[in-house]
């Protein structure tokens, strides 16, 4: 805070911040002194976000290094004077941006939710009036008017507070208001525990008061966490990583294969020219054109698939993200609990009773005169058709169980009319109300419960009132304090009759028992909880409540089979996942719940766990939960309880705020890379056969069996449509079953490479033959001897799809013969072939005549040797992999037998 120098505004007295920002409490500024704070701080708002520009959305779909070798050939294409080829590349290279671009453009909007927080009227006091300003004009030492319902315009260091609460969970995480006072607060204190602050973008629930400006704009929490939203750079997606690698490769394989095969056809006698048009040749055969597109609606699918699940994805490939995700941080309000107060449990004098509503009557007299009192002391309304709850938290879930619980609970205000109150009373910790109930009054308090304990001279029993001893209290007591360490909150409930409704309403009371609250469980997240850590996915959650709180919904939850390891904030104040100290980086890894944690430390969190490996999912719905959004691999913010502030830093928008929403979505996210790593196999073996006709025939002194054209025809019709329909299928049933993989794991690996050209070589072998057989067997012309060798690869790279099932389907029936994009793409893609071939203007085009009879049956029979070879190919491999699994049981086995499972 600029204008106070030395000691923090929370650890002044109220005449010491006013001595300090030169203020007469009184009057107010002036009009001059505002003038020039403000001039000094500027206007009480926060940095807008940028939204992101077209042309920053155009040139993130150019980033490829694909697209880059792509566009070199295209040029070179130009250079040659082949119009048609160069031309045909751009159409590849636009129609992959434009997917993308209008895809993303959906979702990349900034709402600017941050500066919207200051678009509000404030009360002040300047220059002895009492006046409304806009609070954007609010400057350090004006004087600030508190009520019920205010939202909080700037940071405030509160002078005068009666029954004064906050609701501060947007900034801390902490879900009840928090009742504030004037006293001063050692220097140290953390930002939850300045009871005597109001903070800029939080609401009060209750009370009035006068406070001080002690900061505006980006120099308060709120917008201190802004700059951290700011500062946490958005990692680049694993998926983004695996593709940029896999395009670094490609373009080196490829600039190897062109040099190298311009180098053997000069030494060959073949003119530089013709050898450079070869090597272009070459590199477009190289390069799958397709992948990036494939890639792209492969992921836009998936995105618009979750869309309709109720996850909204704000980045293409976030999609895949999700299924990679090996960590989940998830903050507690509102993302595991419904954020809003629940009576679960009432404490009598002799034993506990469990709220159960709806329940028919039960002659239960303690139960009925509890849940009296609760209706009675209270001054909240539920909702009803027209209008939303409204009131403090706690006594809207007073009301709602008053009125669930007992039928007759709901005419206890008319039977019973107030004639008085006694607002709750910060000093005495209670609230009393007085009702006519016959010739006398009925007195209902409700206040902390060692505040109502030691005014209470009975207890309540249905035969009668029971006078309490020091034995009793200390009983009571110690139920408080066991049920507090569940992570309850409570009230104690007491009452009197009185003759007149003017006696002093805390004393001689007869105490009914304890109401336990908690901020209930989201019902879904058990069963989702479970299916995460079934997937192999652990989950912490990471929250501004009290540790003993989070801790009872984390069991709740199923966070931890075993013991629960709950790590508080103030044991990570500065940590420093670089310079940490070992045991506590040990900790802290393992931990299960971090409690009372601020938003730097979140973040720190979310590096940490990135630095050991973890692909990152946050859950929020808070300011304070934006940066750490921000920087995980995926930030995932609630639609319905979440700001704009979290929906702005995620990538990843959850409509229905469910978490078996986020786990379908994780689901979606496995599919998706299974797929893409079918695809990609796919499109690799067909383009690195290309590469091997090209290459061999030119190597061993044959006519080039396909031109450069041809080759991009068959990248975008043989590669294209059946790749694509690989990437929209469902996926096994057993996914989720499956730990993460590494993320490390690249999307084509050895395993994979070997397949590709084990693939490879099959389809270049049935080429290369039908090709000389044609020239030399057949005896047909060098042109129809390309047709042949252009319909042999053609038709090999269709039936090459059903190479690329998993190698433990079955043969006839598997996840590639069972989809049915993949026969409608060979449909599609045969039509076209037989264009290619007969269609007038483009048969020219391709330069490819009629091969004849003879030819096209001998391109069909050796196009369906690589089908057989691949099927016999996998079949091995199955058998491999039974053969390994039956040799392994018996020593699982023997091993469980003797020393147990693991």
């Amino acid at each position: 805070m600029a204008e106070v120098t030395g000691a923090a505004p929370h650890a002044l007295a109220c005449e010491e911040i006013i001595a300090a920002l030169s203020v007469d409490r009184t009057h107010g500024l002036t009009a001059s002194e505002i003038q020039e704070r403000r001039a000094r701080h500027g206007v009480n708002r926060l940095t807008a976000q940028k939204p992101q520009s077209l042309s920053s959305l155009i040139v993130h779909q150019f980033r490829s290094i694909i697209i880059w070798l792509l566009a070199a050939a295209a040029l070179l294409s130009f250079a040659f004077g082949d119009l048609a080829e160069g031309v045909a590349i751009l159409v590849v290279i636009l129609f992959n941006g434009a997917i993308g671009f209008f895809t993303e453009l959906r979702a990349v909007r900034s709402m600017e939710a941050l500066l919207r927080i200051a678009e509000v009227q404030t009360l002040v006091r300047r220059e002895g009036k009492i006046q409304r300003v806009d609070a954007r004009d609010l400057v350090p030492g004006d004087i600030v008017i508190l009520d019920a319902g205010d939202v909080i315009t700037a940071d405030l260091r509160l002078l005068q507070a009666s029954n004064l609460q906050s609701d501060e969970s947007i900034l801390t995480g902490e879900s009840l208001p928090v009742a504030k006072d004037t006293s001063p607060l050692p220097t140290g204190t953390d930002v939850p525990e300045r009871r005597n602050m109001v903070f800029k973008g939080t609401a009060i629930t209750q009370g009035a008061g006068e406070a001080i400006v002690t900061a505006t704009g980006m120099q308060t929490e709120i917008g201190r966490i802004s700059a951290l939203t700011e500062e946490a750079q958005a990692e680049v997606s694993p998926l983004e990583r695996r593709l940029d690698r896999l395009g670094h490769r490609l373009v080196w394989l490829t600039l190897g294969l062109a040099i190298l095969m311009i180098a053997v056809g000069v030494m060959r006698g073949h003119a530089l020219i013709d050898m450079i048009r070869t090597g272009t040749a070459l590199a477009v055969a190289a390069v799958p054109e397709g992948l990036p597109i494939v890639a792209t609606l492969c992921l836009a699918r998936g995105m618009w698939r979750m869309a309709a699940q109720n996850a909204v994805i704000t980045r293409l490939s976030s999609v895949e993200t999700l299924g990679a995700t090996t960590m989940i941080l998830t903050d507690k309000t509102g993302t595991l609990t419904e954020n809003e107060m629940a009576v679960v449990r009432y404490l009598f004098a002799d034993g506990d009773r469990a709220l159960d509503p709806g329940s028919p009557e039960t002659g239960d007299a303690r139960l009925e005169m509890a849940l009296r009192i609760g209706a009675l002391c209270n001054n909240a309304t539920l909702a009803t058709g027209d209008s939303e709850a409204s009131g403090e938290p706690m006594e809207i879930a007073l009301l709602r169980a008053s009125h669930e619980a007992r039928a007759d609970a709901r005419q206890s205000k008319e039977d019973l009319p107030r004639v008085a109150e006694h607002a709750f009373d910060p000093a005495r910790n209670m609230m009393a109300s007085v009702h006519a109930q016959g010739d006398g009054f009925f007195y209902a308090i409700k206040g902390a419960p060692e505040a109502v304990l030691e005014v209470c001279s009975h207890e309540y029993q249905p035969e009668g009132s029971v006078p309490l001893d020091a034995a009793t209290r200390k009983v009571w007591a110690d139920r408080q304090g066991a049920a507090a360490r569940e992570g309850l909150r409570l009230l104690a409930l007491a009452t009197k009759q009185a003759k007149t409704a003017d006696e002093d309403p805390y004393a001689g009371l007869t105490l009914v028992g304890l109401v336990c609250f908690l901020d209930p469980l989201r019902a879904d997240v058990p069963d989702a909880i479970r299916s995460g850590l079934a997937a192999g996915v652990r989950v912490a959650m990471i929250t501004g409540d009290h540790a003993d709180t989070a801790a009872t919904i984390a069991r709740q939850a199923g966070l931890a089979e075993g013991g629960l390891h709950v790590i508080e904030g103030k044991e990570l104040r500065g940590f420093d996942p670089e310079t940490a100290d070992p045991d506590l980086r040990a900790r802290v890894l393992s931990a299960d719940v971090f409690a009372r944690v601020a938003p730097e430390t979140k973040l720190s969190l979310v590096r940490m766990f990135q630095k050991a490996g973890h692909v990152v999912a946050m859950t929020g719905d808070g300011v304070n939960d934006a940066p750490a959004l921000k920087k995980s691999d995926i930030g995932i913010a609630m639609g319905q309880r979440g700001t704009q502030v979290a929906r702005e830093a995620a990538d990843v928008v959850l409509k229905d705020d469910a978490f078996g929403t986020l786990i379908s979505a994780m689901r979606q996210g496995r599919v998706i890379f299974d797929n893409i790593r079918k695809f990609v196999i796919y499109l690799m073996s067909c383009n690195v056969s290309e590469v091997l006709v090209v290459g061999v025939a030119v190597g061993a002194g044959l006519p080039a069996p396909l031109l450069p054209l041809q080759i991009l025809f068959l990248n975008l019709v043989t590669d294209v449509f059946p790749a694509f329909a690989l990437g929209l299928g469902k996926g096994d049933d057993g996914i989720m079953s499956r730990p993460p993989r590494n993320p490390q794991e690249p999307i084509a690996g050895r395993r994979e490479w070997s397949l590709i050209g084990l693939l490879s070589v099959a389809i270049t072998v049935a080429t290369l033959t039908s090709f000389v057989l044609a020239l030399f067997w057949l005896g047909l012309e060098e042109g129809q001897a390309v047709s042949v060798a252009f319909l042999t690869l053609a038709l090999a790279q269709l039936w090459n799809v059903f190479n690329v099932r998993s190698i433990g389907g079955p043969l006839l029936v598997n996840e590639v013969t069972g989809n049915p994009y993949v026969w409608g793409a060979l449909g599609l893609c045969s039509g076209l072939i037989a264009a290619a071939l007969w269609l007038p203007g483009l048969s020219d085009l391709l330069r490819l005549p009629d091969p004849g009879t003879a030819g096209l049956a001998l391109a069909g029979a050796l196009s369906l040797l690589p089908l057989v070879a691949g099927q016999i190919v996998l079949l091995f491999k199955r058998r491999q992999r039974r053969a390994a699994r039956e040799t392994i049981q018996p020593v699982m086995a023997f091993q469980e037998r003797n020393f147990g499972p693991d």
